[in-house]
């Protein structure tokens, strides 16, 4: 896949899962899965979950140099069985850290979206990327050594590629660990889900996820909790709001939503037409996400009865308590969140005006507040 390609398998501004060597906040599964390697119950076919972000293909990868890198034991031998290994950990000298690093490993195969005739990314896996790994295991078989594949994301398979794949795991080759990561494994057609063991993996915790940003060398930003607090745990949402300016995008609706129910309308002219700049595209499609987030946790305030801890923003707290203080103003900001969610994304259908579309969901968010009073 060329340069400007993007990678389907890669948040944009971290480093490739092959390349990142350390897993944080996910020990209860690692730990699930060693203790069934090393207890003789490896299962053929993993399914890893969890939100998006949170470490699914780091592990994949992980996972796929400690069973290419770790000989199995075949008896006692002289000696004595070597002790088990109590970690996932593999030297990045390791030659097969090496080959995987390098693309290189013959036990390895990763299936992702491919690109079409036209040289362009398909929006999902399709029946022939599932079909290439016959002659994987065709090429592979000779040696007789263990074989992996990674499948990122498992949901993104179409139908047909669904069911090549289910055979797969049906009559898995000999020696062969499957990895699926899903974001949805509610997509997977349920006889996938039932031939495979799961592995759910959780939002990292503050200090963990300081410390998964450090390796993946961004630049961390002073207001960590309100980094923590909009990406939910998952450092791929992290990266994002990072390199997209985020934090500072979602300060400012926060702020024009601290003005409700009157509104600072140059405010939000300027929010909308910032969106609507050249090349701004990537940062447009993140304020729609924003504002999502932002009636959600609108929503969870009058649900509960508190705003969200901890604040994502400056004064939110303040903010969402005054717009939500009931059960009943929470049912408002729902409902308002699912019907400017479809406005959005027709709008971007038709190619309405970005600035248009943002001024157009700002006035329902102040209508709702008016009515809402």
């Amino acid at each position: 896949m060329s340069d400007d390609i993007p990678t389907p398998d890669q948040a944009p501004g971290a480093p490739h899962p092959r390349e990142t060597q350390h897993l944080f906040g996910q020990s209860a599964a690692e730990r699930a899965f060693l203790d069934a390697y090393t207890s003789d119950r490896l299962h053929h076919g993993w399914l890893l979950t969890g939100p998006r972000g949170v470490g699914k293909a780091t592990l994949a990868w992980r996972i796929a140099r400690f069973l290419l890198a770790t000989p199995p034991v075949e008896d006692d031998g002289l000696f004595g069985a070597p002790p088990p290994p109590e970690t996932l950990e593999i030297n990045a000298d390791h030659p097969v850290a090496h080959r995987i690093q390098a693309g290189a490993e013959p036990g390895l195969a990763a299936i992702t979206r491919s690109l079409n005739d036209q040289g362009r990314l398909r929006n999902e896996i399709v029946v022939d990327d599932i079909r290439k790994l016959g002659k994987f295991f065709g090429l592979s078989s000779a040696d007789g050594g263990r074989r992996v594949v990674i499948v990122d994301a498992a949901d993104e398979m179409n139908v047909s590629a669904a069911n090549a794949l289910l055979k797969m795991l049906e009559e898995p080759p000999a020696r062969t660990t499957l990895l699926l990561v899903s974001h949805q494994p509610s997509r997977l057609l349920p006889t996938i889900r039932s031939r495979c063991r799961t592995l759910r993996l959780s939002p990292l915790g503050s200090e963990e996820m300081k410390s998964a940003l450090k390796q993946t060398g961004a630049e961390l930003p002073a207001q960590t909790e309100h980094l923590a607090a909009l990406s939910a745990g998952s450092v791929g949402d992290a990266v994002r709001l990072i390199n997209l300016g985020g934090l500072k995008i979602y300060a400012e609706l926060t702020g024009i939503l601290g003005t409700l129910p009157r509104m600072d309308r140059q405010r939000a002219l300027a929010l909308a037409e910032a969106a609507a700049q050249r090349g701004a595209a990537d940062r447009f499609e993140l304020l729609l996400s924003l504002i999502d987030v932002a009636l959600s946790r609108l929503a969870l305030t009058g649900a509960t009865g508190a705003p969200p801890s901890p604040e994502a923003a400056p004064n939110e707290a303040e903010t969402l308590a005054r717009l939500s203080s009931s059960p009943q103003q929470a049912r408002q900001w729902a409902e308002v969140a699912a019907t400017i969610t479809a406005r959005a994304r027709h709008g971007q259908a038709v190619n309405l005006d970005p600035a248009a579309l943002v001024l157009d969901t700002v006035f329902k968010i102040q209508e709702t507040a008016g009515q809402s009073r």
